[in-house]
């Protein structure tokens, strides 16, 4: 094994275990050391949610104990990546950078850039996909196109084998030398930064403890506690029935390749059809998210707007005033209101109420659904720009969907999925003293609104539906 020195890049990847990029480089050369940019064009962009960058921090900080536990350490650097990661390998006289690949337009271009330097200097760049179970080029359709719908994405997908997980790396890796350590230091290597001296504030707690052991120990706890009635209960707020990783899975805290293996040594375990049918229901939700990435690389136009035509040009109404009310969660709908409570004060929201709220903001306030995708960027904890824009297109019935008109009734919504008004109750404290079909048909009178300090409805939704539905007819004919 070489003693060549190897940086390794981190991104999306935080983590040391089942890290195709990083195992490489270890497979290569006894002495790697890792990097992690603080890249200002990400951080001071206005759609970084503070949460965020808290849970990023703090995984981190855990990243780095863990290279200490191998032998290496974990270089923090502050500045462009275009211009400080190649001055640094120049400087350290570093054989190779790897790094794993990443799908987001600003990422990839960023990636072209750094491998250009880093090249011209005759400094080897080496990657790998690790963020997906399949690179974008190698799930196509018969005629060799990219995938526009979620179904034949789904039977594709699943016939492929998976890759294993890697072995964990021994710790024997070798550390800068003290004048390698003092160079770095000089090109703009600094101590990990607290979230609030980066400018960002979170005083509430996190939904998910930052770093690989906590990824992990959620994911068991999830498979034991609901994996196996995962499809009865995961559309149910009020039930603790998601593995809530969305957060380490963004980040890269826990592998793709290590979430998909529990799956597979569930079903082994499984006694019954149905069981198998709900651990292959999270499956499905997992591909869910590598169809939204793949979906990005082949169509990186979907950041900037929607994919038909009809809503390239539709006149939507965008009242700041009642955009201003679906954020604050004061619209008079009490199942919006809450999953809008639930996102402000945690971070998080469940995923059946991410919906239910995107169609609100689109259907009944007709606001622009990129308001809604922004403002979801600026308060998850586990933004991401595919699955964001995936999730928000879908619902606005403007991306790439077989259904040409998804409305969602609020009332119904939450008699379906919140029969008991529970989920209602907890992030709407001023309700609870309401009687529960009050809360779940939304029939609540003046004067009870009066009394509990809670608003009259914004917008009547069956005025808004047929009045949505009109624009649409209109644009499509004038498309036509």
């Amino acid at each position: 094994m070489s003693e060549d020195l190897i940086l390794f890049w981190h991104r999306r990847d935080l983590r040391i275990d089942d890290n195709l990029g990083l195992f490489n480089a270890c497979e290569y050369s006894s002495k790697v050391v890792g990097l992690f940019c603080l890249d200002p064009n990400i951080l001071n962009r206005d759609d970084i949610a503070p949460v965020r960058v808290h849970y990023m921090i703090g995984c981190l900080d855990y990243l780095q104990k863990q290279y200490q536990k191998l032998g290496s350490q974990l270089l923090i650097l502050e500045g462009k990546p275009q211009e400080i990661i190649p001055k640094l390998a120049r400087e350290l006289k570093a054989k190779a950078v790897y790094f794993n690949l990443d799908i987001e337009p600003l990422a990839r271009e960023r990636d072209r850039i750094v491998s250009e330097a880093l090249n011209s200097m005759g400094i080897i760049t080496k990657t790998t996909w690790d963020q997906l179970f399949h690179p974008p080029d190698q799930i196509f359709t018969q005629s060799q196109e990219p995938y526009k719908v979620y179904t034949p994405f789904w039977r594709n997908f699943n016939l492929k084998p998976k890759a294993k997980p890697k072995p964990p790396l021994s710790p024997s890796l070798i550390s800068l030398t003290e004048s390698e350590q003092e160079l770095a230091e000089k090109i703009g290597v600094i101590p990990l930064p607290s979230a609030p001296k980066l400018g960002f504030i979170w005083e509430n707690s996190l939904i998910l403890e930052p770093g690989e052991i906590a990824a992990q120990e959620r994911l068991e706890e999830f498979c034991d506690r609901a994996l196996y009635e995962y499809d009865e209960q995961r559309n149910f707020p009020a039930i603790d029935g998601t593995s809530q990783l969305s957060a380490a899975l963004k980040f890269g805290v826990i592998s793709i390749r290590k979430v998909w293996e529990k799956t597979l040594e569930a079903i082994e375990t499984c006694r019954s059809d149905e069981a198998r049918k709900q651990i292959q229901s999270w499956q499905q939700e997992l591909a869910w998210r590598e169809f939204y990435q793949h979906a990005l690389y082949h169509f990186p136009e979907l950041e900037l707007g929607p994919y038909r035509e009809p809503f390239k040009t539709f006149p939507w109404h965008n009242n700041e005033q009642h955009f201003q009310a679906w954020c604050e969660g004061k619209t008079g709908y009490p199942i919006v209101d809450a999953a809008m409570r639930q996102l402000n004060e945690s971070g998080w929201m469940h995923n059946r109420c991410r919906m239910i709220v995107a169609n609100f903001l689109t259907k009944d306030l007709i606001i622009n659904w990129q308001w809604g995708e922004k403002y979801f960027m600026q308060t998850l904890i586990d933004g991401d720009l595919a699955a964001n824009n995936g999730g928000w297109q879908w619902s606005a019935s403007s991306g790439m969907d077989t259904k040409p008109l998804r409305i969602f009734n609020p009332a119904s919504q939450t008699q379906k999925f919140d029969p008991e008004a529970e989920y209602i109750r907890q992030w709407l404290p001023e309700l609870r003293s309401l009687e529960i079909e009050q809360l779940v048909t939304g029939k609540i009178s003046t004067r009870d609104r009066k009394s509990c300090g809670y608003p009259e409805p914004i917008v009547d939704h069956n005025q808004q539906q047929r009045l949505f539905k009109q624009l649409y007819q209109a644009q499509k004919i004038e498309q036509s």
